[in-house]
């Protein structure tokens, strides 16, 4: 139907065509007409347009059906082009529903097969079953024949079986009281093997002490030997039976010696002299010690101080000072030094910031740092207390064990 009226419209224009030409035709002939004749001619052409206008209106309507029609060609075109490409997406589709469907075909063949084998092996297995439960039997029956058999055959043999659980446990209850009584024995003999080490380890520090206190004695014997060469003058200054441990008389020894030295005494008894701390050590360890100490000043004035229980402890602990109780004449100014540890410049023991004995330029039982100082500088700095600073000529330490004490 479109069709038709597009043909109809198209015998339209083309015979509206024809009837312009004419009306052109005509128009450019009447130019050439004489000027009479024009009135003539607008009267013509006025009954032409009168006439033609109906045509030229129509020509108007055909022109815009002409441009719808073309639009609405244009829209049917791309129409067509979408519905061809949904036609080529169903295509595709069905091609491939249709090689899924093969896929699933394939599948299903393979599931078929894969049952065709499983009712195969049901078969198989009901046949095994069939064969087991046959041999099952057959073994009830051979085991129960030869149960019979052997229950009569054995019958006699548990009688004798049940002595022999008999005899088995009085030999396990035997054997178990064996065992305790090895037990008992074997922790008796553990203790008695460990109290015989700690007896040995006893007896071994026993012999190491016992040697100790030999050496000691040898070494106190030798030194009561060497220092009894002076008892005779140390009976004039206070009594009988005193050792001197120390002394300045001249100032002929350096005292600022190192912890070694002090350990192990230094100079003469003839001039200065130290015994040594290792020495007094051992002399004290051994009994309680009496302390006397001799002072003589320049204008030959002579002071003295004495402690009832001097002792010094151990290396390992410093050669602390321990001095007792005090009489004597002069102030107790040795007193600070008590409970303190031995200090020399190489021996840091005090508890002052720094070092005593590097600042005094000797070795001595310091506090922060002391009230007297015997083994000073030889001279002004040779002092006890305030009382007679800067005025000792001559110092002497002196001990004696408390029993031999008779006055």
């Amino acid at each position: 139907m479109q069709t038709f009226n597009m043909g109809r419209i198209k015998s339209n224009v083309v015979l509206l065509i024809i009837v312009l030409k004419i009306f052109l035709v005509t128009t450019a002939t009447g130019q050439k007409t004489s000027e009479c004749n024009r009135r003539t001619e607008e009267q013509c052409h006025s009954q032409i347009y009168k006439s033609v206008k109906p045509l030229l209106d129509y020509f108007r309507q055909v022109r815009n059906q002409l441009d719808q029609s073309e639009i609405k060609e244009k829209q049917i075109s791309e129409i067509n082009s979408d519905l061809m490409n949904k036609y080529h997406e169903i295509v595709r589709i069905h091609e491939k529903l249709m090689k899924e469907a093969f896929q699933l075909d394939e599948f299903s063949n393979k599931i078929l097969r894969k049952e065709n084998d499983l009712q195969l092996c049901h078969s198989k297995v009901d046949k095994l079953e069939s064969e087991i439960n046959s041999q099952k039997t057959t073994i009830r029956n051979l085991i129960f024949a030869s149960y019979e058999e052997s229950r009569e055959k054995f019958s006699d043999e548990s009688d004798n079986l049940e002595i022999c659980e008999d005899q088995l446990k009085k030999l396990n209850s035997s054997i178990i009281e064996k065992d305790e009584k090895i037990s008992r024995y074997s922790a008796t003999i553990q203790n008695i093997t460990e109290h015989q080490k700690t007896i040995e380890l006893k007896l071994e520090e026993s012999q190491t002490k016992l040697i100790k206190k030999d050496k000691d004695f040898e070494i106190c014997h030798a030194e009561n030997i060497k220092l009894n060469r002076t008892s005779h003058l140390n009976s004039q200054l206070a009594g009988p039976g005193w050792i001197v441990i120390q002394q300045r008389t001249g100032g002929k020894e350096n005292f600022n010696r190192d912890w070694a030295t002090y350990r192990k005494g230094f100079g003469s008894l003839d001039s200065d002299f130290f015994l040594g701390l290792e020495k007094m050590y051992r002399l004290t360890s051994l009994q309680q010690y009496e302390l006397y100490i001799h002072l003589v000043v320049l204008n030959g004035s002579i002071f003295y101080a004495r402690y009832d229980d001097f002792k010094i402890s151990d290396e390992d602990h410093g050669y602390a000072l321990r001095l007792g109780k005090f009489k004597g004449n002069i102030k107790d100014a040795m007193r600070v030094s008590e409970n303190m540890k031995f200090t020399t410049f190489d021996r840091d023991n005090d508890p002052a910031d720094g070092n005593c004995a590097v600042g005094y330029n000797s070795g001595w039982w310091y506090n922060k740092c002391y009230d007297c100082n015997l083994n000073a500088l030889y001279g002004m700095y040779l002092n006890w207390w305030t009382e007679i600073r800067n005025l000792l000529k001559e110092a002497k330490m002196l001990i004696r064990p408390k029993a031999e004490i008779n006055n």
